[in-house]
């Protein structure tokens, strides 16, 4: 699988690009801002994109959609409950750093245990995980688990804006990631990349 991480935007999102190495099918993760720089490094690594992929509906996740979209005609995947987020800067919350940041409408809203086939080699499971949004998600592949601002090197994410809950996040990251393999590499919205094994030891939300 190819593997890229971005930091884009004023608030140092992650967005990952993916792509399968037999088809050349490629897939952008929470292209939250730079956008003409994130096609610049799919077209660099010979990438047809097909998908974006949003974690959840903030803006410093999503504002990128909406160039990506166009240059591309790529997918916009995001679980139903964040979906109200794409075109509302309320929602979002871009209104209150004064970006107004919106995207166009789903293509496929995603639930708990859904699958996303990127190309032929790389398959995403859904795990729904609520507590930073309402509809926040992480997504497991091979080797690895994408985890948005659900789980983070060291911490978790915020759950103090409009429809977050720690309790609802806490249980998430025990039930459902902490299962997982301790090898599996987690990549962040934000920040740099751990394990699921240290996290479950050492991340001091969970000692």
């Amino acid at each position: 699988m190819f593997l890229k991480t971005l930091v884009v935007g004023p608030l140092g999102a992650n967005c990952y690009l993916i792509g399968c190495l037999e088809t050349k099918e490629g897939a952008v993760i929470d292209p939250g801002a730079e956008g003409e720089r994130i096609l610049a490094a799919a077209r660099e690594a010979g990438l047809a994109i097909k998908q974006i992929i949003n974690t959840h509906g903030h803006g410093d996740h999503i504002g990128a959609n909406a160039t990506i979209k166009k240059a591309t005609n790529a997918a916009i995947l995001i679980h139903k409950l964040d979906a109200p987020c794409l075109n509302d800067p309320g929602a979002n919350l871009s209104s209150l750093i004064g970006f107004r940041e919106t995207s166009p409408p789903a293509d496929r809203l995603l639930e708990e245990n859904d699958t996303i086939n990127v190309g032929k080699t790389i398959t995403l499971k859904v795990i729904h995980t609520p507590g930073h949004t309402p509809g926040g998600i992480c997504l497991q592949g091979e080797g690895l688990v994408f985890t948005g601002d659900t789980l983070f090197a060291g911490s978790i994410g915020r759950t103090d804006f409009p429809g977050g809950s720690f309790s609802q996040l806490i249980s998430a990251v025990k039930e459902k990631l902490f299962t997982l393999d301790d090898e599996l590499v987690v990549y962040p919205g934000h920040g740099p990349a751990s394990t699921i094994g240290v996290e479950r030891v050492d991340n001091p939300f969970f000692a």
